[in-house]
Formats: structure tokens, C-alpha cells, sequence
């Protein structure tokens, strides 16, 4: 027996930094960490969780050269909400959520 991929886009195991802004509950501002990213959403570890199909605010940082970032700041919704089987691992959340729209951002070296 095989299993055949039925994904519409490719994952890439990428461990960038990510930032929630937004869930459900309001406005947050908690940093994470991807575990894969594609085209069509993104998989990342949270100490918070996140409502199923409740809407998502969240910027990944892709580039941080010559103290330069370059941010894709995404809007979604959460798709998959698994907590951690370890009771040691923080964070205890694994959360999936769609990218629907996004935004390039470059954020300058902030001075002083």
C-alpha cells in the first residue's frame, strides 16, 4: 500500500520566526516558531491556542541579512489545533492555519 500526496501545494520543513497578531480573542502579539510552510498555509508550534476556523493574524520573518528583515505578514484561519503529547514539551500547541491574503513587509534596522 502507498500513500499518494493530496496536497495542492509543496511543504518546506522551514524553522523561521513567526509572531501571532491577531485570533479570535483580539489583538496578541506571541512569537513561535514554523515546523513547515507552503503556498497555502503554515504549521507552527504556540503556547496559546487558537480557535478552529476562528481568523488569524500572523507575520513570518523570512530574511533577517545585514540586519534588514523581511517580513510576510499573512491573514488566515486556523485550520488544525493539536496539543503536544509531551507534557514536557513547550510549547503544547501545534497549530495549522490557511494563508488567504499577505504582505511583503521590510523592516529597517531600527537605530539607538
Amino acid at each position: 500500500m502507498y500513500v499518494v500526496e493530496q496536497r495542492r501545494s509543496a511543504r518546506f520543513e522551514l524553522h523561521l520566526p513567526l509572531r501571532i497578531l491577531r485570533t479570535p480573542v483580539g489583538r496578541v502579539s506571541h512569537d513561535s516558531l514554523t515546523q513547515n510552510i507552503s503556498s497555502g498555509g503554515v504549521l507552527f508550534t504556540s503556547e496559546v491556542d487558537a480557535p478552529i476556523g476562528g481568523a488569524i493574524e500572523y507575520v513570518v520573518t523570512l530574511s533577517t541579512e545585514r540586519d534588514r528583515h523581511v517580513d510576510l505578514r499573512c491573514f488566515g484561519k486556523v485550520v488544525r489545533l493539536e496539543k503536544s503529547r509531551s507534557k514536557l514539551q513547550s510549547p503544547s500547541y501545534l497549530i495549522a492555519a490557511t494563508v488567504d491574503r499577505y504582505q511583503l513587509v521590510r523592516r529597517e534596522p531600527q537605530l539607538g
